[in-house]
């Protein structure tokens, strides 16, 4: 079983996959948000075609570790998303992690400012490795 990441945004939630084993993530595509449907039924209907045990989800704190309206946005999105998907949805911090995306992006030359999309999902990325080493490192 996999383990999604979803790093959340306001028009887009890029997505992050780890191998079956668990050691590895890896950024899969970000689901575009056009505002006609809620980003949790969005999430949940992508999460539906997969074999997931668990949902992780890059929670916005501030760098002094506050909640700000973002976050709580999140949280909400997290509330609704757990009562459409049979799998627990845990949340990560995500500081800095679209930073880490965004540099090692441009070590491999991509333009970040025409790859937002890329860039959310490398993010995600980012995040569920976090998650998977936290893990497995106790």
């Amino acid at each position: 079983m996999r383990i999604l990441a979803l790093d959340m945004g306001e028009r887009r939630i890029g997505l992050a996959l780890s191998d079956p084993t668990g050691l590895l993530a890896s950024p899969i595509e970000a689901l575009e948000l056009d505002g006609h449907e809620p980003a949790h039924e969005v999430a949940a209907r992508r999460a539906s075609s997969m074999a997931l045990s668990e949902i992780v989800v890059g929670m916005p704190y501030s760098m002094s570790g506050a909640r700000g309206r973002q976050a709580g946005r999140v949280a909400a999105f997290v509330r609704e998303l757990a009562g459409l998907v049979e799998v627990p949805v845990t949340t990560v911090d995500e500081r800095l992690s679209t930073a880490q995306a965004e540099k090692l992006l441009r070590g491999q030359g991509v333009e970040t400012s025409r790859e937002k999309g890329r860039l959310d999902s490398a993010a995600a990325a980012v995040i569920l490795q976090s998650y998977l080493d936290s893990r497995r490192l106790g």
